[in-house]
């Protein structure tokens, strides 16, 4: 019997191995270059401020209700939001030795190409998802 991990009831898509990486890259790209929020609480604000280029949401979050209304207020406001499944990993990528549940970029800095990329592959995977359903 194969067993599959569940995913979490906030997560919308699947983010593929290679977008995932892309991601991790242009936080830590922007972190140095340019402007990124850490936190939930952080990232909760940026969204209701308009300010957010790229919303990154860990997917292995405890309990999940920490971070489920981030894909809800992102939909409300067309913030582009992804999901990666290491908060781990994610806070890495910020420079912390702690795992970061949310995450946004407010100025993307010299990953502004590798954040529109993501976008872009965002919108065609939503696409792609509203055609299965």
């Amino acid at each position: 019997m194969i067993e599959t991990v569940s995913k979490p009831y906030y997560v919308k898509f699947e983010t593929s191995k290679d977008l995932v990486n892309a991601v991790y890259e242009a936080v830590r790209v922007s972190k140095q270059s340019g402007k990124v929020r850490k936190g939930t609480n952080e990232t909760t604000k940026a969204i209701e401020r308009g300010v957010s280029k790229l919303v990154v949401i860990a997917e292995d979050v405890e309990p999940p209700e920490v971070v489920a209304h981030l894909p809800i207020l992102c939909e409300e406001r067309n913030a582009p939001f992804i999901f990666v499944p290491s908060k781990q990993q994610l806070g890495a990528s910020l420079g912390i030795d702690v795992g970061s549940a949310a995450a946004t970029i407010v100025d993307a800095g010299e990953a502004q190409h590798i954040v529109e990329q993501v976008v872009s592959s965002i919108s065609t995977m939503k696409g792609v998802a509203a055609a299965q359903k």
